[in-house]
């Protein structure tokens, strides 16, 4: 489990960031030409909710990604340091 904790880092990260993509698709949509502002409430509602997932996913992916990395490194350097 905690060598494949990068790999789900990454995939939940991915799958947050294009969710949150279709969020922004499927809910909050292209804006209004002359929304109202019960219009304008909702749509900035659903924008800031998909920005949020969208955020989110990419701080999954970008954690993962350098989780990954280091522990490359690491255990490289232990097998270099190994007599």
């Amino acid at each position: 489990m905690r060598r494949s904790l990068p790999l789900i880092f990454v995939a939940v990260g991915m799958g947050l960031f294009v969710g949150g993509f279709a969020y922004d698709v499927f809910f909050a949509g292209i804006p209004y030409q002359d929304p109202t502002p019960a219009m304008a409430a909702d749509y900035a509602r659903h924008a800031r909710v998909a920005s949020l997932i969208r955020w989110a996913g990419l701080g999954l992916l970008l954690s993962g990604v350098v989780t990954g990395f280091v522990r490359r490194l690491a255990r490289r350097e232990r097998r270099s340091l190994a007599p």
